[in-house]
C-alpha cells in the first residue's frame, strides 16, 4: 500500500471520529438542555402556581377579594400547564372545590382545596424526579460515547505518532546510508524497502542507478578502445560495403570498400550527416532514398569501367538500456552486398536459355511438320497404333514448342530486350481475341466463357495489345486446366479511378493463401497440383503487365475457385 494511502486512511479516520465525537456531544448536550427546559417549564411552574394558590387561600380570610383574584389567576395558569398524568383531573377537582368553597366557606372544603393542591404538587414532584432520571441516563450515555470515541481517537493518534515517523524516517536513513556507500564507490550497495509503494519505487530507481554506475565502472576506457579497434578491423576487412549511421543520420563508421565505391575520403565524411554528403554524391543520395522506401531491386554502380551490382540491406540497431524494458533505436547500418558474380551468372544463364530456346525452336517445328506430313493419307495409311504414336509425338512437340516460347519470352524480359508497342487499345477487343485463341481448349471440357464488360465502347487502355492478349490467354488456359467439366469461367472488365481491371474467375480447387506471394515467381508451381506446365507463365505475365506500368494479383482460397486479375492505365 502507498504511504499516501496509509496517511489518508489514518488521518481521515481520525478526522471522521473527531467530527462524530463533536456531533454526538452536541446531540446529547441539546437533549440535556431539552430535558432541563421541560422540568422548568412543565413541573416547576406547576409547583410555583400551586404554592401561590396556597398563599392566596391563606389570605382569603383577611383580604378576600385580592386573594380570590390571585387564586383564580394562578388556577388559570395551572390549567394551561397540564403535563403530568392525573394532573388534569386534580386541577378540575381544585376548581370545583374552590367554587363550592366560595359559595359556602367551610373548614372541610378548604381542606379539600389544600389536598387538591398537594396532589398537583406531588404529581409534578414525581414528574421532576422521573425527568431528572431521564436526564441522568442521557448524561451517562453521552459520557459513554464521548469517552469511547475519545479513547479510539487517542489510540489512533498514538498509533500514528509511534508508526508514522518510523515509517518515513527509517527508509530515509537507509537511503542516506546507501548514498554514502555509493559516494565511497561501493557500487554493490542495494536498498530494499518494505511497505509503501513510493519507497519501493525509490529503491528500484536507486538500484538501477547503482547497477548502471557499477556497469560503467567495470567497463574501462582501455577495454572500450580495444573493442572499438577490433570492430573497426573486422569491418574494414569485410568485402561488403558498410556505412554506419546514428539515430540522427550522422556517419560514424565507413569501411574501405564503401569508400572505394562512393569515391569519398574518410576524413571528409566522418561526423557529417548523410544528407550533407548526399548533396554532392549520387550514390549516398540513392542509399538514403532506399532507407525511407526500401527497394528490392539491386543497385548498379559503375566502378573501374565495369558494371557492379549491389544488394542493399538496412540493419537497424536497437538496444535495451539497463533497468528499462523498451527497445531504443540508436542508428542503422547500411550493408551493400556485392552480387556482381551472381548477376553475371544470371546473365549467362539467361543468354544460354535464350540461345538454346532459339536453336531448339527450328528442329521442334521441323518435327511437328514431319508429323503433320505423316498424318497425310497421300504418304500411306497408318494403323491405329501408329496414329496414337504420332499423336503423342505431336503433343510432346507442341509442349516443347510452348516451353521454348516461354523461355524466349522470359529471357527477353530478364535481359531487358523486350519490345513493347504501347498504343490505345480496346479492352473488349483484347478479351475477344484471347477467347478465340482458347475456344478449342475450352470446348474439350465443355466449359463456357462469359464476358461481363462494365466499360463504355469508347473507353480504352494504354497497353501493348499482343502482350496483354498473351497474359489473358495464360490466365484463361490456367482457368480451364484447373476447372471441372461443364463449368463456367467469368471475365469481368471494370473501370477503376484512372485504370481498367481485367478479372478471370474460375470454379476450380483454389489456391491456399500462403502460396499467393510465390505464385508469380519463376518455376513455382502449387504443391499437389498436376505438374504439366513450366511454372513460367505467371512470371512472364507479371513482367509483361509491370512493364506496362500495371499491377497483377490473385484472390483465391481452397475449394472456392480463383480470380486472377491485372490492372492497366486508361488511355
Amino acid at each position: 500500500m502507498k504511504l499516501k494511502t496509509k496517511l489518508t486512511l489514518g488521518v481521515g479516520l481520525l478526522f471522521f471520529l473527531i467530527v462524530l465525537l463533536s456531533v454526538i456531544g452536541s446531540v446529547y448536550i441539546n437533549k440535556l438542555k431539552s430535558d432541563t427546559e421541560k422540568i422548568l417549564i412543565a413541573n416547576y411552574n406547576s409547583i410555583e402556581f400551586s404554592k401561590n394558590m396556597l398563599l392566596a387561600l391563606d389570605k382569603i380570610s383577611s383580604d378576600s377579594a385580592v386573594a380570590i383574584k390571585d387564586f383564580q389567576k394562578n388556577s388559570v395558569l395551572q390549567e394551561k400547564n397540564l403535563t403530568e398524568f392525573g394532573e388534569k383531573e386534580a386541577t378540575q377537582n381544585l376548581n370545583l372545590h374552590f367554587k363550592t368553597y366560595l359559595q359556602k366557606p367551610t373548614a372541610e372544603k378548604e381542606k379539600q382545596i389544600r389536598e387538591d393542591l398537594v396532589t398537583i404538587m406531588s404529581l409534578n414532584m414525581k414528574g421532576i424526579e422521573r425527568k431528572s432520571d431521564i436526564a441522568i441516563i442521557t448524561a451517562e450515555n453521552a459520557t459513554f460515547w464521548i469517552v469511547s470515541l475519545g479513547t479510539i481517537c487517542f489510540l489512533i493518534a498514538v498509533v500514528l505518532f509511534v508508526n508514522l515517523p518510523q515509517t518515513i524516517a527509517e527508509p530515509i536513513a537507509q537511503l542516506t546510508f546507501s548514498i554514502r556507500q555509493i559516494a565511497d564507490k561501493n557500487y554493490n550497495q542495494r536498498v530494499h524497502f518494505k511497505g509503501s509503494e513510493e519507497f519501493n519505487d525509490l529503491a528500484h530507481s536507486f538500484n538501477i542507478m547503482a547497477e548502471k554506475l557499477q556497469e560503467y565502472e567495470s567497463s574501462t576506457l582501455s577495454k572500450q578502445l580495444m573493442d572499438k579497434k577490433r570492430i573497426e578491423t573486422l569491418v574494414n576487412n569485410m568485402h561488403d560495403a558498410v556505412i554506419g549511421l546514428d539515430e540522427h543520420h550522422f556517419i560514424y563508421m565507413i569501411n574501405d570498400e564503401a569508400l572505394k565505391i562512393t569515391n569519398l575520403k574518410k576524413e571528409e565524411i566522418i561526423g557529417k550527416t548523410a544528407h550533407e554528403v548526399s548533396v554532392n554524391n549520387d550514390l549516398i543520395r540513392e542509399l538514403l532514398k532506399n532507407i525511407e522506401s526500401p527497394s528490392q531491386e539491386p543497385i548498379k554502380i559503375v566502378a573501374d569501367h565495369k558494371e557492379n551490382y549491389f544488394e542493399q540491406e538496412i540493419i537497424p540497431i536497437n538496444i535495451v538500456k539497463t533497468g528499462e524494458k523498451e527497445k531504443k533505436n540508436i542508428g542503422k547500418v547500411i550493408l551493400l552486398r556485392n552480387i556482381t558474380p551472381f548477376k553475371e551468372l544470371d546473365f549467362a544463364k539467361t543468354n544460354f536459355i535464350a540461345t538454346i530456346s532459339h536453336e531448339l525452336k527450328t528442329p521442334i517445328s521441323a518435327i511437328k511438320m514431319g508429323v503433320h506430313l505423316l498424318e497425310n493419307q497421300k504418304f500411306g495409311t497408318l494403323n491405329e497404333q501408329q496414329q496414337e504414336l504420332l499423336k503423342s509425338i505431336n503433343d510432346d512437340g507442341q509442349r516443347l514448342l510452348d516451353i521454348t516460347g516461354e523461355l524466349l519470352n522470359l529471357s527477353q524480359v530478364e535481359t531487358g530486350n523486350i519490345r513493347l508497342h504501347i498504343e490505345n487499345c480496346s479492352p473488349k477487343d483484347m478479351v475477344e481475341t484471347a477467347i478465340k485463341n482458347i475456344e478449342k481448349l475450352a470446348e474439350q471440357k465443355n466449359i463456357s466463357i462469359i464476358t461481363d464488360s462494365l466499360l463504355n465502347d469508347n473507353e480504352q487502355v494504354h497497353a501493348d495489345f499482343d502482350k496483354t492478349v498473351w497474359v489473358i490467354n495464360n490466365f484463361l488456359s490456367n482457368a480451364i486446366k484447373h476447372s471441372f467439366q461443364d463449368e463456367k469461367i467469368r471475365i469481368v472488365i471494370e473501370k477503376l479511378k484512372s485504370s481498367v481491371r481485367f478479372s478471370i474467375t474460375d470454379t476450380g480447387k483454389g489456391i491456399d493463401e500462403k502460396y499467393h506471394r510465390q505464385i508469380f515467381d519463376r518455376y513455382f508451381q502449387v504443391p499437389g497440383e498436376q505438374q504439366n506446365g513450366t511454372g513460367l507463365g505467371l512470371a512472364i505475365s507479371k513482367n509483361f503487365i509491370e512493364k506496362q506500368h500495371g499491377e497483377i494479383g490473385v484472390k483465391s482460397s481452397p475449394d472456392r475457385g480463383s480470380t486472377f486479375y491485372f490492372v492497366l492505365p486508361m488511355a
